[in-house]
């Protein structure tokens, strides 16, 4: 309960205002779209269409491929050593 004793009147107008002109914002841009859309030619609406299907399909970035060699290569390494797995227990 400490966290929300630090929270005041003037935080909270402040939030409330950054939500409400993002909300603005979108609505205008929203509204410049639906305008501008309406002279658009065929072709370009189209490919509009297809630009936020893009986005579905994330292209992994080279870190994440670089730690999997790594963690494959460490697996290797642990093998030829003789170490035993760490799956197994001792008991």
């Amino acid at each position: 309960m400490d966290l929300l004793d630090k929270v005041g009147l003037g935080i909270l107008l402040l939030h409330w205002l950054a939500v409400t002109l993002l909300l603005l914002i979108i609505v205008w841009a929203m509204r410049k779209i639906l305008a501008s859309g309406q002279t658009m030619s065929r072709g370009a609406f189209l490919f509009l269409s297809f630009c936020p299907l893009i986005s579905l399909f994330p292209i992994p970035p080279p870190q994440f491929e670089n730690v999997q060699k790594a963690k494959q290569e460490q697996r290797k390494r642990k093998e030829d050593s003789g170490d035993p797995p760490d799956d197994e227990t001792i008991e």
